[in-house]
């Protein structure tokens, strides 16, 4: 039997994949301790095969003034948690990073990252995370395995963020403009399922887990619709609109640019991509 710590409790992620691991009672014993009082730093970890790290603050709530905030608890803690596992002996320790690393969509211009594409933050929370990502690394050893994972958006029932935004408004608009740009998402049950594996093959290393399937904006608010059955009307001619916007809007670069992990870097030696797109949003979206 493996047992699992999650740290941070009734994180989105945390509690989801605690709710995953516990389907089989015999293979895993998970428990979850929250980070807020400090009162961590006086429970021993030895009896614990791994410690999964979400505790964090959430890049959507991201604000000038919580900067020193966010690398006191995305990169100091995380390091501190880190050390703390190691030297209560526990073997593996994954961390929930962000795709944010490379970079937040500033404009329309389509990125792909690959393999080789070098971090490279525009944000105090992306460098929060990549901070923490390097101060982890080093505590690694043959006896201490670190995961990292840069996921991109995680989207599913109760999820935060600007994904509730997009089926509130997929839900109210009868009309939406075709625009084709490409985005690498996650559902929820495909994450926890990676995280199972990773778990289970006591991985370590960096890892990209994604969707099989890339989408757009427009075909996302096109299978909102779809699963709510009504027919939205993705209307073509009117890019160029977008692209104005663009200029004028930040927001528009976020819900219409272009960032995705090439498709290969998210494949695995096992599958872990359980749900489709479609088929993710016929489970959850009414």
């Amino acid at each position: 039997m493996k047992r699992i710590l999650i740290t941070g409790a009734n994180s989105y992620v945390g509690t989801n994949v605690e709710r995953w691991l516990n389907r089989e009672p015999e293979k895993y014993h998970v428990d979850t301790i929250d980070m807020i009082d400090g009162s961590w730093r006086e429970k021993d970890f030895s009896s614990y095969d791994v410690v999964f790290h979400v505790a964090g603050i959430a890049h959507v709530n991201a604000k000038k003034n919580m900067e020193a905030l966010y690398y006191k608890v995305n990169t100091d803690l995380t390091i501190e948690t880190a050390q703390h596992s190691k030297q209560c002996g526990v073997k593996q320790f994954i961390f929930m990073s962000s795709i944010i690393v490379y970079g937040e969509s500033k404009s329309l211009k389509p990125v792909v990252i690959t393999r080789e594409t070098e971090p490279k933050p525009n944000g105090f929370y992306g460098n929060s995370k990549l901070q923490a990502e390097i101060g982890i690394k080093k505590l690694e050893d043959k006896d201490f395995k670190v995961v990292i994972l840069r996921p991109p958006m995680i989207y599913g029932p109760g999820s935060k963020g600007n994904f509730p935004k997009l089926i509130a408004l997929a839900k109210k608009t009868p009309i939406f403009p075709a625009y084709h740009n490409q985005r690498s998402m996650l559902y929820i049950d495909n994450l926890c399922e990676f995280v199972r594996l990773i778990i289970d093959n006591e991985e370590r290393g960096v890892f990209w887990p994604q969707n099989r399937e890339y989408v757009s904006t427009s075909e996302l608010v096109h299978l909102i619709g779809k699963t709510q059955g009504k027919k939205i009307c993705i209307l073509k001619g009117f890019s160029w609109l977008i692209i104005v916007m663009s200029y004028v809007l930040a927001s528009t670069n976020k819900v219409f640019g272009s960032l995705c992990y090439e498709q290969q870097l998210g494949d695995y030696k096992a599958d872990y991509r359980l749900f489709t797109v479609e088929h993710s949003f016929e489970r959850f979206v009414n």
